[in-house]
């Protein structure tokens, strides 16, 4: 076996590890807010929040269709999260300091996320602006670096690093 081929086996445990990681760390982190978010802004229960994820491919017809839209929202909602942590993954294969300055990389991409969701996503799925008012929008932006970013980051730091 070629030194690069055994580089290659060695190094996807750790892609997987730091993908899984990072994605569900993330996706779980970013759920919780979101279901504590909108229990105490609206009242609203997790079942709601996972069907109105799911509306983004079912349209209003996910609030209609009880907890396998949830469960389907649940699935998008991971999806996405292992996406983001995946995108990161690459980019620091190429940008060395996403894996040496984690713990600042990774807030920055929480934001990164947050506008890629928010500013092209959303108004694109839903054809409407998603303006908010601003302590929402600074809400948002926070729990994404915090929820989104910062376990992605981290979670790709910890595994790409050369042990």
């Amino acid at each position: 076996m070629s030194a690069q081929a055994t580089t290659f086996a060695v190094s996807k445990p750790k892609s997987n590890r730091a993908i899984l990681w990072g994605g569900l760390l993330a996706g779980i982190m970013d759920i919780s807010a979101a279901f504590l978010t909108s229990y105490f802004r609206a009242g609203r229960s997790p079942i709601f929040v996972l069907q109105s994820v799911a509306s983004g491919l079912l349209g209003a017809d996910s609030y209609k269709r009880g907890l396998p839209a949830a469960a389907l929202g649940l699935l998008i909602h991971f999806t996405i999260a292992f996406v983001a942590c995946t995108v990161y993954y690459l980019a620091s294969r190429k940008l060395r300091f996403l894996i040496d300055r984690a713990y600042l990389c990774g807030p920055l991409y929480g934001i990164v996320v947050y506008l890629f969701m928010y500013g092209v996503v959303l108004p694109l799925r839903f054809h409407r602006n998603f303006f908010q008012p601003f302590s929402s929008v600074i809400s948002a932006v926070v729990i994404h670096m915090i929820c989104v970013g910062t376990p992605i980051g981290l979670s790709v730091g910890y595994f790409g690093k050369k042990r």
